[in-house]
Parts: C-alpha cells; structure tokens; sequence
C-alpha cells in the first residue's frame, strides 16, 4: 500500500514537472562572443546554461562559441538583426554604427568607479538604450560587464594630463577613442586587436589601453613597461537577442531567458570584477604601475571636454542627458 501510494506521488509530481515545462519548446540557441571562456563572460553564460536547465527542464539550451569562432561581435550582431542567429555577447563600442546613442559610453572618464556605471545601466538610462537597440531589431536582455579600460606604454608613467604628449598609442577603430587620445596629446592609432601584440614588440606602438584583464592575458607586460591606472573609459557588454526570433518566442520562453540573462549579471560581474583586481595585483609584479590621482584625472577631464562638445551632437543630446541625469541621481545630487 505505502509503495503504490509512494509510487502515485512519485507519477504525480512527475506529470507537474513535465505539464509546468510544457510551455517551452526544445530549443538550442547560439550564442556567440569574442573573448575566451576562460573570461568572465563564460561564467556568466554557465549560470545562464544553469537557469535555462532547471526552468526548462532542459528544453532551452545554449550553445556558446568562443574566442570569435564562430566570427565577429558586429557580423553576429547583423545575424541578429536579420533572424538568422539567436544571440551575441558584444561591448557596445562596435554597435555605434547600428545605434548611434551607444556612443556615450564610449565618452571619456565618464563613470568614476563600477557602482555608479551599475546605476546608470541598471536604471531609466538603461531602459532608454534598450529601446533604442529594439528600434534596431535587438533585445538587449541584461547589461554585463567589460570593464574600466587603461592606459600601457614603453615611454614613460603617465601620472598627469601632459604625460600622454607624444605617446603613439593604439586605439579601438572608433572615432570617440580617435578624438579622446587626440586630444590628450598622443598620436593615436587605429588598429586591429590581433595586430597589437606585434606592433608593441616591433616599437612601431608605444601603447595601447585596455581593461586589465586584458592586459594580462594578452601578455602585453611582456612588451610594456608602464602601466598607468587611468581609467579613462567603461564599457558595458549586452547580451543580445535577435528581435525576429525574440517575438517567435512565447511569454514564458522570453521571461526564462530575461531570468538567465539577469542572474548571468550577477556572478559576471563579480566574477570580472575580481579577476580585474587579481589582475592588477599580478600586473604591480612584472611592470611599473602608477595610480592616477582624483585631481588629475580631474585635468584630464577637463582637457578632453572638447570631445564631448565635437561628439554629442552625433550620439545626440538626448541619450547624454538621460546618463547624466542618471550619473548625477547616483552621486546623490
């Protein structure tokens, strides 16, 4: 009696399991990114791997493809767009093309530390971006994290404003990064990110900026002297869903992978912010690294203030203002 009566429940709780993930479809979602799965990224992917798993009963899974395997964030990102791919792990400096009011992230010194870019993202501004990215056929389903970037040469520590005369650095290929390095006084050069490593070992660089997570695992140490913490610019990473194939999901479907994305943002995050401290602590070994001060970066600032007036009539006024406005709310004013 008490086995038939176990073996009942055992049916019953069954039957509510597989009734409760009815609603979802089997489905294997692409989803692709330039950095390696060693980065946080992946972590935070796994998680969402995790969430998908126990929601769906394993229905929805991801497939990830790394290290740009599978090709870059913007041919992706226009896969997105056009229906023939899920989704794509990109910053959002490579969008600007798509979206032109992502450009104020690409703003110089615009976030002071990671809590006030998690407000700003986080908040009404980052509402506003994702209303625009869906205008243009994508869902941004949470905002993760790549990360405060930072000046590399073989010159000299660039503590102040008049440091970084001379310096020829490499840049991202984006004109906001163009005019900011410009106007600090380097001679700033566009140039692909698989091409850095040689151009630094051959001297025909002096620098180049990144997050240090990247300086580290790219093995920049080996071909710079100085690192300087000069936190010049943030950049978020999205997680993106094409619309096309967004709107063929259910309500269920759409409110499972919204879930995944966010607790993804969770552990990313944490994760990349982390490993950026470890980083620099590994980075303090093997290179002569300088802290710039608060009034400095002030100077710095104010030096590239014509960036902002040259840039905002292109990004245009509005997204600037929803971020600052947002940026001001979080500094308590």
């Amino acid at each position: 009696m008490f086995k038939r009566r176990t073996l009942a429940l055992a049916a019953a709780a069954l039957l509510v399991a597989t009734s409760s993930f009815a609603q979802f479809a089997d489905r294997t979602i692409k989803f692709t990114n330039g950095v390696n799965e060693d980065h946080p990224v992946g972590v935070g992917v796994k998680k969402m791997q995790e969430v998908l798993a126990a929601k769906t009963g394993g229905k929805m899974k991801i497939n990830a493809f790394w290290g740009g395997a599978a090709g870059g964030d913007l041919p992706a990102t226009q896969a997105l767009r056009a229906g023939t791919q899920e989704m794509v792990c990109t910053s959002s400096s490579p969008l600007v093309g798509i979206v032109k009011e992502l450009g104020a992230f690409d703003l110089p010194f615009l976030f002071a530390n990671e809590k006030e870019a998690d407000a700003v993202l986080d908040g009404p501004a980052g509402a506003y971006f994702n209303k625009k990215l869906e205008e243009a056929g994508l869902i941004n389903l949470a905002y993760w994290e790549n990360g405060f970037r930072n000046l590399t040469n073989s010159k000299r520590p660039v503590a102040k404003a008049e440091d970084f005369e001379g310096v020829k650095v490499r840049v991202m290929q984006n004109n906001i990064f163009l005019d900011t390095f410009k106007t600090l006084g380097t001679n700033a050069v566009p140039m692909a990110f698989g091409e850095v490593f040689t151009a630094l070992e051959t001297k025909t660089i002096d620098g180049q900026e990144n997050p240090f997570v990247t300086i580290e695992t790219s093995k920049f140490s080996e071909v710079q002297k100085y690192l300087s913490v000069t936190r010049h610019a943030y950049t978020p990473f999205l997680i993106l869903y094409s619309k096309k194939l967004w709107d063929q999901l259910n309500p269920q479907e759409q409110a499972v992978l919204r879930e995944a994305a966010m607790e993804g943002q969770k552990v990313e995050r944490a994760a990349n912010r982390a490993l950026n401290e470890k980083s620099l602590a590994n980075l303090r070994k093997t290179m002569t690294v300088n802290d710039v001060s608060p009034a400095e970066q002030k100077r710095m600032f104010d030096k590239v203030k014509p960036v902002y007036d040259k840039n905002i009539p292109i990004i245009g006024a509005e997204p600037v203002k929803m971020v600052m406005d947002a940026l001001k709310k979080a500094r308590g004013g």
